[in-house]
């Protein structure tokens, strides 16, 4: 069982030192297991809402919490201490002794202070739940725990809030209990002593942690030495894994895990096959690999169904060779499945070794993810293993390097041998087997060989050829049997006209069909030239070569009257353009051709795909349909063999295909993404840095993109719609994106550069809080899975898109434009832009004396926001906002009137200003729904607030509480002009209660988090640092604003 113990705050702490406070912490022991909190300094009635979890073996075993003050040069002074018994809590209701004060008592009867305060806890027992926390299933990110009893802070998690109930005991006698020191001899154990200052640390570490390897022995597990008759059998293996696929509602694959790749490699296996080979209880893979690495007494539990069949489990356990430094140990593995969906298999395996140096203060994480691969060129198919891994340490300890470095050497030595065993048992693909498999389809497209005379016969063999051939004969012997009429009416010699209206008719048809006759002539010459086009053209340059097979089309709409169409494809991509032969009078044609198109820089966004019919050289194609086909929204894998339906009237009711095989491959490897930021940054004027693989993996996850994609550069803004929505924006070589996460309502879309048409900059204005706006304007019709963030839509289908408050604007917007002119722009509007830029230039040096009386200003402001500018942490992936609290009071004044504080009145003015708020403005409050309201703050800080004077936007929303008896403010702030501004969002929650004992009153709470947009070693210190200052501002407010009342009574 494990003990919840939540230490959330105490009171009337007697002072200890000269200054009249105390710095107060508070130890907590159980057994051999310490923990201490966080110190909270010159306080008397301090808040740490901490929570700690012990594993509880023995319930004679009694639970002691220490409060103690600090001293930085001395002994740290006993202030009280409580004994709760093990048993107590489990004798109590639902194992739950629930949230209440408890007084603390002094260490012995003799003591001179006998009133040491009270400490309010709550104490419960909880489920035994596995140290990896499995949801969400994407993320397999476990909450860290930190070690207790160190000099640095304590790793608690922090908590929502008390609720205060009353004392259910008062424990009176109480005695003081004795620490446990532990003999250390192992070589960490000396390492350990070094680098901490007391010798609790080591056993702390040594006892932390739950431990695999107490888990309860598996009943029906499998032991190779003494094989008995009731081993499980594949059938109940895959009846399991049927189960899962059944319950697979389509759940993300998860990334690799952070730790580093161990192998990745394609097999000639297809990938149930595979998985059975590695997981199968049949398989005898794991017995030979423990062979192979010297492993013994291999034990292999049976694979069991968890929450209702959501994953699988299963329980292994084996003793590891003994090597040079480390002796043999005992090694418990639990594997689950996470995913199995027929196809993609996933396997997370958690390793425990309690008997290594520091073994209960870590795990080590294996994921083993099987895909699918490529078809292979004999028509076999092929499955991808990838395996990752990384180390989770449960507590915080000085050697986590060396550890850390030492599990990496042993898994890359363990993971040879895995590689090579497995491909004894399977054959492995390499990556030039791929490329080879791309040759020989490509080769085995023969362009089917005609004749001019055989396409001739096919495209005239219709019924209007003959029936014009025809009549033409029939005239031709008309004349050679028919005498010369006389000439009569208007005829004169030389001209013969029709002498009746049958004759007019006739004459009539004959011309018709003559130029009918004529215009196919004309059309088969001209379709003949074209025949071929640009079937085998060979590609040039190095980069991303695109390659496209079009191999036959199915159900073309039929536009003449033979019932037929003379089809050809247009292929567009980056404005290259490849056209296919015509294929006359067919619904079903087969082309087998192949088009290349010249390297890129940057992989290609879209192909669009045109197909049309033949109608002469001179008039226009009628369109039998198109499609698109998005790079970013597909895998490329998938588009090795795809059907591609086609859009459009004619298509659509045709149910038109095209079958289609399209390659893209990286020619020059790592060094095209090298070259293309190195072009950029002289585009931009600015070092854009190689962003870490982690970091790309967390953005193509945010966005759902390819792995080719890269991230380039993002930025903190607004997005400007009916009221401005803080985010990021995020700019990579093919898409702009933007994602924000405001009061729990996520906002994310993404459009392409090509899909822009213009960019314009928007001089300051007051809704932009002083800051400049970057307006996109898309193409008509493009963009549309991302029209829930354009601000306006015009008539012809374009939306806008405005972004604002960017905190260092002059970086974003030319790393906007260079993308967006290497990308969107055609030649002549590049020139167009070059002519505008050195006319601007021009009438820069007839103003130079001007600008050089501001660029000192300039100069000095740069350098100022040097530091904030400066991209320097790694992208984080977004995720929701811990809060913690702040401050929690009662204020004498009715919530009406501390509701002033955020109407816009005068006195909400009068009062930010007094705090050191400058230039305070907000806009009025608009309703978003029912009881629900959002405004826009913005204000600069005061020097004595700030040294950098910063400046603040801010969003608040206001609703009502559930039970209508207060209102919940919730605040997100973003700082501009402070060094790291844009590295985080500031998170504050304002909970008003009317108080039912008090004529005049309210409860007040203040919450506050951090959202972290990019890490940084600093986290701590500026967390630390808002906190002080968070705190000290809502005691100025609410003091002004309780005089504020008091004189207006």
């Amino acid at each position: 069982m494990k003990l919840l113990v939540r230490v959330i705050e105490a009171r009337d702490i007697p002072a200890m030192d000269l200054n009249g406070f105390s710095d107060p912490y508070v130890k907590l022991q159980l057994g051999r297991q310490r923990f201490r909190s966080k110190v909270v300094k010159k306080c008397l009635n301090p808040s740490w809402c901490e929570e700690f979890t012990f594993r509880v073996e023995d319930l004679k075993e009694e639970l002691v919490i220490s409060v103690l003050d600090e001293d930085k040069y001395f002994n740290d002074d006993f202030v009280g201490q409580i004994k709760v018994p093990m048993s107590l809590v489990f004798d109590a209701n639902d194992k739950s002794l629930g949230t209440a004060w408890y007084p603390l008592q002094p260490k012995n009867k003799k003591a001179k202070t006998r009133d040491c305060g009270e400490i309010l806890l709550t104490i419960c027992f909880t489920q035994n739940n596995s140290f990896m926390d499995l949801q969400p299933l994407g993320d397999l990110v476990p909450p860290l725990r930190k070690c207790a009893d160190t000099t640095v802070e304590s790793p608690s998690r922090s908590c929502n809030g008390p609720r205060r109930s009353p004392s259910p005991m008062r424990l009176d006698d109480v005695a003081s209990s004795k620490e446990d020191k532990s003999q250390i001899q192992t070589f960490a154990g000396r390492i350990a002593q070094i680098f901490n200052k007391n010798g609790d640390t080591l056993s702390n570490a040594l006892d932390k942690g739950p431990d695999l390897s107490e888990l309860p022995e598996i009943a029906d597990t499998q032991v190779y030495e003494n094989k008995s008759e009731g081993q499980p059998s594949s059938s109940n293996f895959e009846a399991l894994m049927k189960s899962m696929e059944m319950r697979d509602q389509g759940s993300e694959i998860p990334s690799n895990l952070p730790g580093g790749v161990l192998l990745d490699q394609l097999y000639a296996i297809a990938s149930p096959e595979m998985n059975s080979l590695l997981f199968s209880p049949d398989s005898d893979y794991l017995k030979s690999l423990a062979d192979l690495q010297g492993s013994t007494e291999l034990q292999i539990g049976t694979w069991k169904s968890e929450n209702s069949g959501e994953c699988l489990k299963r329980v292994i356990s084996y003793m590891k060779a003994a090597t040079k430094l480390i002796k043999a140990l005992k090694t418990t593995e639990e594997q689950t499945y996470i995913k199995a969906d027929g196809k993609v298999f996933v396997v997370l395996a958690i390793a425990s070794t309690p008997d290594a140096p520091y073994g209960n203060s870590f795990r080590v994480e294996v994921l083993y993810c099987i895909t699918p691969g490529p078809e292979l060129p004999s028509g076999e198919q092929s499955s991808r293993l990838v395996v990752s891994w990384r180390m989770n340490f449960l507590q915080n300890i000085m050697i986590k390097g060396m550890i850390e470095g030492g599990a990496r050497q042993g898994l890359k030595e363990s993971f040879d041998h895995y590689a090579s065993l497995l491909a004894q048992n399977v054959k492995p693909v390499e990556t030039k087997d791929i490329c080879s498999d791309k040759e020989q389809v490509l080769a085995s497209l023969q362009v089917e060989p005609q004749s001019d005379w055989k396409l001739a016969v096919q495209y005239f063999a219709n019924f209007t050829v003959i029936s014009t051939i025809f009549m033409g004969l029939y005239v031709v012997v008309h004349i050679w049997l028919a005498m010369p009429s006389m000439i009569q009416g208007l005829e004169f010699v030389g001209l013969d006209l029709p002498d009746s209206i049958g004759e007019v008719i006739v004459c009539g048809v004959l011309v018709l069909q003559g130029e009918r006759m004529l215009e196919l002539i004309s059309r088969f010459m001209q379709a003949r030239v074209q025949k071929g086009s640009d079937h085998g053209v060979k590609a040039q340059g190095d980069g991303w070569l695109l390659t496209v097979a079009l191999i036959e089309g199915s159900n073309l709409a039929a536009v003449d009257s033979s019932g037929f169409s003379d089809p050809y494809v247009v292929f567009t991509c980056n404005g290259k353009t490849r056209t296919s032969s015509i294929k006359f009078q067919k619904s079903n044609p087969q082309w087998n051709e192949i088009f290349e198109f010249d390297a890129m820089d940057e992989p290609p966004s879209v192909l669009d795909v045109e197909v049309y019919d033949f109608d002469g050289p001179f008039d226009e194609a009628t369109s039998l349909g198109h499609a698109e086909i998005n790079f970013l929204k597909s895998n490329i894998s998938d588009l090795a063999d795809v059907w591609l339906p086609l859009q459009g009237k004619l298509a659509q009711a045709c149910q038109s295909q095209l079958h289609l095989r399209i390659f893209l491959n990286n020619t020059r490897g790592s060094n095209v993404v090298k070259d293309y930021l190195t072009k950029m940054e002289k585009e931009v004027g600015k070092k854009i840095r190689l962003r870490s693989p982690q970091t790309n993996s967390a953005f193509q996850k945010l966005f759902g993109l390819p792995p080719e994609e890269f991230l380039i550069n993002d930025f903190t803004c607004h997005l400007k719609r009916k009221m401005p929505l803080q985010g990021r924006l995020f700019l990579s070589a093919r898409i702009i994106g933007f994602h924000a996460d405001l009061f729990g309502h996520k906002t994310k879309f993404f459009f392409l550069w090509e899909d822009i048409e213009d960019i314009q900059v928007v001089p300051p204005t007051l809704s932009s809080m002083g800051s400049p706006i970057v307006v996109m304007t898309l193409r008509p019709g493009k963009g549309l899975d991302a029209r829930h963030g354009a601000k306006t839509q015009d008539e012809e289908g374009r939306l806008k898109f405005h972004f604002h408050s960017f905190v260092s604007f002059n970086v974003a917007q030319r790393t906007i434009m260079a993308l967006w002119k290497a990308r969107a722009l055609s030649p002549e509007q590049k020139v167009q832009i070059v002519d505008e830029e050195s006319e601007a230039k021009s009438l820069q040096i007839v103003e130079e004396e001007s600008v050089a009386e501001n660029l000192q200003v300039v100069e000095e402001e740069s350098e100022t926001k040097s530091l904030q500018t400066e991209e320097t942490g790694s992208f984080l992936d977004l995720e929701d906002v811990k809060m913690s609290m702040a401050y929690s009071s009662v204020i004498s004044v009715p919530t009406s009137f501390f509701l002033e504080l955020f109407s816009g009145s005068e006195m909400d003015r009068r009062v930010m200003e007094r705090v050191g708020c400058l230039n305070y403005s907000q806009s009025p409050w608009e309703s978003e729904k029912a009881d629900v309201y959002q405004r826009q703050l913005y204000y600069k800080f005061d020097k004595r607030i700030s040294r950098y004077r910063g400046e603040v936007t801010s969003i608040q929303q206001k609703s009502r509480l559930s039970d209508r008896n207060g209102w919940l403010i919730e605040e997100v702030m973003t700082l501009h002009g402070v060094p790291l501004g844009d590295f985080f969002n500031l998170h504050l929650r304002y909970q008003v209660e009317n108080l039912p004992s008090r004529s005049i009153g309210c409860n007040v709470q203040v919450h506050f988090g951090i959202a972290w947009l990019k890490s940084t070693r600093h986290q701590k210190r500026i967390t630390k640092n808002i906190l002080s200052n968070l705190q000290e501002r809502l005691l100025v407010m609410f003091s002004i604003l309780e005089k504020e009342f008091v004189s207006g009574k």
